[in-house]
């Protein structure tokens, strides 16, 4: 560039930033609009270029001026836009440093915390946290010290957004991974998101902890009984994502609890009334996990799996439950002959014939007798038929 462009270039940098010094809110809201459209996708070389090589000096006035006005929401998505074409550019690594030192992370994790700003905006700030934290592991690492797992878990489970759940579910994803000082703080975090109560939010905790459990590869034991409660749920999605993952930990050292309590859950208490989902859903993860297991099988009969799944079939008030116990327990049945022959002597031989007919559908055709037979049933595999079935 000859002296003169040079010159004219700098001439023109220097207008635009007296400009914004001195202009309105609306005013800057105009200038912000022009700089997207000129300016978004550019590296950083281009950047500097166009901004006499000082497009750090516009960097700070835009940082300042995020940090002043952000709790009001002023302006915030094209603020937020404008500061992701520097974060976001090739080679930015200069603006990266200069955005954190002033104390760029702990603004945008404060606007998670707002309540009174639009979704949006908190979905463009994790965009930016997200830019971040894929920049490098102390990146990561300033994200975590400066409480940024709880701001982002916090913002997942009030966010009825899609976009922002989806949006901060990568984002502690993202900061699981190539983060071995604070991957353990991540994934407590997602586990306690099991208790929010929404949906899609549960949802996609659990697809997340399925990929970060290889990471953490112990399994901490808080994780059991708000996986296992997650079987309430009245949705379908959030029930499938807490098998899989219930499955998948069938290797790691909860499995004996985890096992403990689904059956468990098949006979609930006398105090509290029995929910219909939990013994749907826990009669159908116990013959899933059956069938994938002939290991996992054994442990489930030593639990007395057999007496709690007959228990389930009559219950009539869950016609639900009902099937899929008897599903469940038409497995071990075939499976095992000594499991068939307690079952038999269990239900007669008339009701264990149909049950042997069609599993499926028992529940459909079955009387109060019948019923009540199968809740009062006394079987109980001694060690020694657990012997039978080692050696079968």
């Amino acid at each position: 560039m000859s002296s003169s462009k040079e010159q004219t270039s700098i001439s023109q940098v220097m207008c635009f930033l007296h400009e914004w010094d001195q202009g309105s809110k609306t005013v800057r809201s105009r200038m912000l609009r022009d700089f997207l459209a000129k300016n978004t996708g550019k590296t950083c070389p281009e950047l500097e270029l166009e901004f006499a090589q000082v497009a750090s000096l516009f960097l700070a006035r835009l940082t300042a001026w995020i940090r002043l006005t952000y709790m009001f929401g002023s302006c915030l998505d094209l603020q937020l836009r404008a500061l992701g074409v520097f974060l976001s550019a090739n080679s930015s690594h200069q603006y990266m440093i200069e955005f954190l030192e002033v104390g760029g992370v702990l603004t945008l994790l404060e606007i998670l915390g707002q309540d009174k700003l639009k979704e949006e905006d908190k979905t463009e700030a994790l965009h930016l946290l997200q830019i971040i934290a894929n920049s490098g592991q102390k990146y990561k690492e300033l994200i975590c010290e400066s409480y940024g797992v709880k701001a982002v878990a916090e913002c997942l489970a009030k966010s009825e957004m899609e976009g922002t759940q989806g949006t901060a579910a990568a984002l502690l994803e993202s900061l699981a991974h190539g983060n071995p000082k604070y991957q353990n703080q991540v994934y407590k975090g997602l586990i306690a998101l099991f208790a929010c109560t929404l949906p899609r939010a549960q949802q996609l905790v659990l697809q997340i902890l399925r990929i970060v459990q290889p990471i953490i590869k112990t399994a901490h034991h808080s994780i059991v009984e708000p996986l296992l409660n997650l079987l309430r749920s009245l949705h379908l999605e959030v029930q499938y994502e807490a098998i899989e993952l219930i499955t998948e930990l069938m290797q790691s050292e909860v499995r004996p609890a985890l096992l403990r309590g689904l059956v468990a859950f098949l006979k609930p208490a006398k105090e509290r009334k029995p929910k219909h989902k939990i013994l749907d859903a826990s009669a159908k993860t116990i013959r899933i996990l059956a069938q994938r297991s002939e290991e996992i099988s054994k442990e489930l009969i030593s639990l007395g799996v057999i007496h709690h799944l007959l228990y389930a079939m009559g219950n009539q008030e869950h016609a639900d439950a009902q099937r899929q116990a008897s599903l469940a327990l038409e497995h071990f049945v075939r499976m095992y002959p000594v499991v068939e022959e307690h079952v038999r002597r269990a239900m007669g031989s008339t009701l264990f014939e149909s049950f042997m007919h069609n599993a499926d559908e028992l529940h459909l055709s079955m009387d109060d007798i019948q019923a009540d037979i199968l809740q009062s049933n006394k079987v109980n595999i001694s060690c020694v038929l657990e012997e039978q079935i080692s050696d079968s």
